[in-house]
């Protein structure tokens, strides 16, 4: 191993190189950057700064893999010298460069790889170091980054990052006019943009095809990483979209720092450079910003996964969800996407970090979508886990309706994650310990109390800020507390949009939308996050709930057969699914299968006592009227070690019934059940 390399202590497959793992693209021990002022007064969640040994405090902010992961299929290298595009058109101002040329002494030029807008890019050969090397030119030669002071010029130069081209040289070239045309010397990335990657998709399937969504979002993660390491160093990158980023193998690159404009620079009238459809719209009337370059990747993103008019009559826009599949199906992509290109820069995210951070949770969700894919949980930096699973106990008898029956509004209010204390807060106003006595007061019952402390809070908020999310989220859990579901609909959906990679807000949703009777939406936001993570017990039984409410006894079955018989849950989850098996279901509704497999849920509900007897009469119950009701037996069945005949279930039943009468804790139920065995019981023929 050379000197000044180690292996990377994060990933375990990459070679530390000038500080940074030419694999995952972490920095186990990162250098010491210049602090970003925040962008944005308006307080959504932050990203979590590093840990004091260096490493993140996030397996979200760390790609490493994440294209393998998203199944994106690797791009080979491309030979360079196949690359070669024709000689351009002339120009009058800048001659293109000749195959052969020699530019500053060194870099053999073999042909053009790209011309457009803001100038050629060539191949070309860097005879010293015996590597190919790209040049680029800009066709504004008196604007060009060459005449950058020495001090942004070495910036540029120092950026070393697996996901960002590396700049070698700055070079002059004579041109046979007054001025010599400057070029920008950076390495040569094999592979293919994700411009050509479209391309090549709509060629194979119509003008108006895409990248797959989770391609694209694992695309745009690691654009994200790229960025957020280059604003760690003051360097904007200006001008992102499909062209600029490169896939060689199982990596991104940025490529192009033609554009990059640096926040401290010492031109505060620098151009600014960057293209149609994708460039800020307070661009340039502002100076570049984080937020600027992040509208960049959500404009990159939204051109690879739907087709639009980007840059005519959706220019600064979005089309409405309804106008696009692929954000009708996924909510959660919408609204990132949305945050992301929001025309006002105050309302997008705050950071590179922020945005990855949530920008992984869609990608769990997108991925977690199909019904085989396996669930993809990560530790929320926001929020704790659910704080009990709601609406886990069943009805006692089928007698007292639907199996799962309805959720309270305290019960649901106090299965909500809890958000997290911000571990970086150094204020002495922080209000961690308020929003500690603010939930004491919520679970006790005490609103009144808990709605005072919030309102203090808002209060002390500066009048130019909006409200510690937190905040915001807590005045939600007081009107869900309260069953006043629009109220706390209203505030969850608003926290939704900042965070659209959190779990908390879209469970919060889902019981707002079961507690007003919207049960498709509250279907639609519990399998959400129950296909995303098996943690959220709450979510699966909602689901069953809402299922059973749109008369989808089969789904109630699935969603409750998903609860991991690991989990101290899953006996409650077996009897649900038993009771939504039978319950209210007529007999000719049923089938021999739906009685054994009830059955056997009996059997693994691991249950006892007199629990299990009246599982077992509801099952008896239902196998004779079935019985009954066909005129169909099956005496070589067992059913709860009773032949599957009329005489078989009634003397089984009749000594349940029995049991439980024996048990039983007051006359009149005893009574009951003791009658229930007379009626049952089968007939006899007494002799003379």
């Amino acid at each position: 191993m050379a000197s000044g390399e180690d292996d990377c202590v994060l990933c375990r497959k990459g070679t530390v190189r000038d500080g940074f793992c030419d694999y995952c693209g972490m920095a186990p021990q990162p250098a010491p950057a210049a602090p970003i002022p925040p962008t944005s007064p308006w307080p959504g969640p932050r990203a979590p700064g590093p840990r004091p040994d260096g490493r993140p405090t996030s397996r979200r902010l760390a790609p490493y893999g994440l294209l393998d992961m998203a199944g994106v299929p690797p791009v080979p290298y491309h030979d360079p010298e196949r690359a070669v595009l024709p000689v351009p058109p002339g120009d009058e101002s800048i001659p293109p460069l000749r195959p052969g040329e020699m530019v500053g002494g060194q870099y053999e030029v073999q042909g053009c790889l790209a011309h457009g807008g803001q100038g050629r890019i060539y191949l070309a050969h860097d005879n010293n170091v015996g590597h190919w090397v790209v040049l680029k030119g800009l066709l504004d030669a008196g604007a060009d980054i060459a005449d950058v002071p020495e001090s942004e010029r070495a910036a540029l130069a120092a950026v070393s990052h697996p996901n960002v081209v590396k700049i070698h040289n700055f070079v002059r070239h004579p041109t046979g006019s007054p001025a010599a045309q400057r070029y920008i010397v950076m390495e040569y990335v094999g592979g293919r943009s994700l411009q050509e990657l479209l391309e090549a998709q709509r060629g194979d399937e119509g003008p108006d095809a895409v990248l797959p969504v989770d391609h694209v979002i694992a695309y745009g993660i690691e654009m994200l990483w790229a960025l957020d390491y280059l604003h760690a160093r003051r360097i904007l990158y200006c001008d992102l979209k499909p062209a600029n980023v490169m896939q060689c193998e199982q990596r991104i690159t940025l490529i192009d720092l033609g554009a990059a404009w640096r926040m401290d620079g010492e031109r505060p009238d620098a151009p600014i450079y960057g293209t149609r459809g994708f460039g800020a719209p307070e661009l340039p009337a502002q100076n570049p910003s984080i937020s600027s370059d992040l509208y960049t990747v959500g404009r990159t993103m939204a051109v690879l996964s739907f087709d639009f008019d980007y840059t005519g009559e959706f220019e600064s826009c979005l089309p409405t969800r309804d106008e696009v599949p692929v954000l009708k199906r996924f909510d959660s992509y919408d609204r990132l996407l949305r945050r992301a290109t929001h025309r006002d820069p105050a309302r997008r995210f705050s950071g590179a970090a922020e945005m990855a951070e949530q920008l992984f949770g869609v990608l769990r969700e997108v991925m977690s979508a199909p019904r085989n894919a396996d669930p993809w949980p990560v530790p929320s930096t926001l929020f704790g886990r659910e704080r009990i699973a709601a609406g886990t106990e069943i009805t006692a008898s089928h007698r007292a309706g639907p199996p799962l029956g309805s959720l309270a509004p305290r019960t649901a209010a106090a299965a909500l994650p809890v958000p997290v204390a911000d571990g970086r807060a150094t204020e002495p106003d922080e209000p961690a310990e308020r929003l500690v006595e603010i939930q004491a007061e919520l679970d006790g019952g005490r609103r009144d109390e808990a709605d005072a402390l919030l309102g203090d809070l808002a209060r002390a908020t500066p009048a130019d800020h909006e409200p510690d999310w937190r905040i915001r989220w807590y005045e939600g859990v007081s009107a869900l507390v309260a069953g006043e579901y629009g109220a706390a609909e209203g505030l969850f959906d608003g926290l939704y949009d900042r965070m659209p990679g959190e779990a908390a807000p879209k469970l919060a949703l889902a019981f707002c939308c079961e507690g007003a009777g919207d049960m498709t939406g509250a279907a639609r936001r519990y399998e959400s996050v129950w296909r995303t993570d098996r943690g959220y017990l709450s979510a699966a039984f909602g689901l069953a709930r809402a299922r059973l409410a749109l008369s989808d006894r089969g789904g109630a079955v699935d969603a409750l057969d998903d609860v991991p018989s690991l989990s101290r849950h899953y006996g409650a989850a077996q009897m649900a699914a038993m009771a939504a098996t039978l319950r209210g279901r007529p007999p000719e509704r049923l089938c021999l299968a739906d009685l054994l497999d009830a059955a056997k849920r009996l059997d693994h509900a691991r249950v006892d006592g007199e629990r299990r007897r009246r599982l077992v009469a509801e099952l008896l119950e239902a196998a004779l009227t079935w019985v009954e009701a066909r005129r169909e037996e099956h005496p070589d069945t067992l059913l709860i070690n009773a032949p599957l005949t009329r005489t078989g279930l009634r003397r089984e039943l009749e000594r349940t019934y029995r049991a439980l009468a024996k048990v039983a804790e007051d006359k009149d139920a005893r009574h009951a059940l003791v009658n229930r065995a007379n009626a049952v019981r089968p007939r006899t023929l007494l002799g003379p």
